[in-house]
């Protein structure tokens, strides 16, 4: 709320018919002129304190030839800041500053203070002199407005960083894998595949699933496919009976020793996926152009075609890529049980090597010391060059607020969104906020969006701030809200924290509650920081 004061701005001197004759009698009529300061409780913004004074001079008080000199000054716990004077000057002064004439004016001025801290609890007044040849009167001080208000100051700027997520799998899916390969156009299963390498690996990996309590076998897979020449129709149809075979086949190796759950028996028809990841893992000189074919012709018989047609590859191809798809696959789905949380806090302390890249980092994560996480990030990153563990190592160091050893570690990351993110943090945190908008704007993240969010609070742009920090219920999101004059968000904030109580009591405050003022303040004083601040909060000054 606006509020005016009454302020002497001018001598009116000389020996003609004037009101006031000296600088002594203006003194004592400085209650003729109007002050009034916007706003009248001063606000920091930026680390700036910007107020509008404007000054209504009546009828007949500036003597034509009386010079003014008024100085605006902030008045704070542990000392005082003045502005250079602002000059006024009668009609019949020679001189160049800004004239009010005898019949009255209003004139209206800018006053601008940087912030030092004590200025929470100040005020500021104007000091006056007026002169008339070699006479000088000072003028009466005068209050214009209290403050000065720093509510934006209880942005949490900390920063929002985030560990990479460890890729930890509390259950992971594995494949067993054996086959069994067929003559051209037969579907008949010949002794000697019953025994290759491919089925007794598959034969050993069912008796290891067996014998490990981590591994459940859910389903086993048989799989028919035919080579992709010929014919697509008797392809398809060499296909089924191939599944029907292979089926007899898997029953048969695995008679002595069955498996546990459902077999699930397919025909796949042409193998044109394993085709393209066969060629693709050749050394054949034309596989690019191949694999372009597959990715430009669908049809089956065009895809044919046009591969033969490649006449100085394609023997190649019939040689020693069809008769590997010529085949059945027989396929055990596995869920291996991975170490529980307790698991991998024991294993840390007595068999830490056994663990591999996303056991240790989720083991990090378990950890409740600092230094702890940071020896168990270092040693993921050293022994699997993990981009992860170095860039979760610096996290860490950040939230130690071990800043140049987190810009160490980073040196060594993946230039990637998240550490765009992390140096902008540490950017904030040094108070570098050009830097650190710079990091954040590269980084495009959810978390670098809220840490903007911060830098413009700061800067004052609280309604940049709100649109960014949109409906998120963090502290600094209902702060925003507030400083856009919606008083709502921090009123209804959920958290016990004693600085989300204090923003709580602001709210309170500016809504005219004085129960939710004192209930909120009483929890917030349980910092020491914050009970100081409560005490010289303008916001609370009617409170109190």
């Amino acid at each position: 709320m606006k509020k005016s004061i009454k302020f002497l701005a001018a001598a009116i001197l000389g020996f003609a018919a004037v009101a006031c004759s000296s600088p002594k009698k203006m003194a004592e009529m400085a209650e003729n002129v109007i002050v009034k300061c916007d706003p009248a409780v001063l606000e920091v913004v930026g680390g700036e304190i910007d107020a509008t004074v404007t000054v209504t001079y009546p009828e007949d008080y500036f003597h034509p030839k009386a010079i003014l000199e008024v100085t605006p000054v902030i008045v704070y716990e542990g000392g005082e800041a003045k502005m250079q004077p602002y000059m006024f000057q009668g009609e019949k002064v020679k001189d160049n500053y800004q004239v009010v004439p005898s019949e009255g004016a209003t004139v209206t001025k800018k006053v601008h203070f940087d912030y030092v801290p004590g200025m929470e609890k100040c005020h500021l007044e104007l000091r006056g002199t007026v002169r008339y040849k070699a006479n000088s009167t000072d003028l009466p001080t005068k209050k214009v407005a209290d403050g000065a208000n720093t509510t934006y100051m209880l942005v949490c700027k900390k920063g929002a960083i985030d560990y990479k997520a460890d890729g930890y799998q509390e259950i992971i899916k594995q494949t067993a894998e054996g086959q069994i390969l067929y003559q051209i156009n037969s579907a008949n299963v010949r002794n000697n595949q019953l025994k290759s390498d491919s089925v007794k690996d598959f034969l050993a990996a069912l008796e290891e699933i067996k014998a490990n309590e981590r591994k459940n076998l859910v389903s086993t897979d048989v799989v028919a496919y035919a080579s992709p020449d010929g014919k697509e129709d008797q392809n398809n149809k060499l296909s089924d009976n191939r599944s029907k075979s292979a089926e007899k086949a898997f029953n048969k190796v695995t008679k002595k020793n069955p498996v546990e759950g459902p077999v699930n028996v397919q025909s796949v028809g042409e193998d044109w996926e394993g085709f393209q990841e066969l060629v693709a893992e050749s050394d054949l000189a034309d596989k690019d152009l191949i694999i372009r074919v597959l990715s430009m012709y669908s049809d089956p018989a065009v895809r044919e075609k046009e591969i033969k047609n490649m006449s100085a590859v394609y023997s190649t191809l019939a040689k020693e890529v069809l008769p590997e798809l010529r085949r059945a696959r027989f396929i055990a789905n596995v869920e291996y049980t991975n170490y529980t949380n307790e698991e991998l806090l024991q294993l840390i302390e007595d068999n830490i090597d056994v663990l591999d890249e996303t056991a240790l980092l989720r083991a990090a994560t378990l950890v409740k010391e600092n230094d702890q996480k940071v020896e168990l990030y270092k040693k993921a990153a050293k022994k699997f060059d993990s981009n992860t563990a170095q860039y979760n190592l610096a996290v860490t160091y950040v939230k130690m607020d071990k800043l140049g050893q987190a810009k160490n570690a980073l040196e060594s990351c993946q230039k990637d969104a998240d550490w765009y993110n992390a140096m902008g943090v540490i950017a904030l945190r040094e108070d570098n906020l050009d830097a650190a908008a710079e990091y954040f704007a590269n980084s495009d993240t959810k978390a670098a969006n809220a840490n903007l969010a911060v830098i413009d609070i700061l800067d004052g742009d609280y309604k940049a701030a709100a649109a960014k920090l949109g409906n998120c219920k963090c502290f600094n999101a209902a702060l925003a809200q507030l400083l856009v004059g919606n008083n709502a968000p921090a009123a209804a904030l959920q958290c016990e924290s004693p600085k989300a109580a204090y923003l709580r009591a602001v709210a309170a405050a500016r809504q005219g509650n004085a129960a939710a003022v004192k209930s909120n303040l009483e929890a917030a004083k349980k910092c020491d920081e914050l009970a100081a601040r409560a005490a010289k909060d303008i916001e609370f000054a009617q409170y109190k």
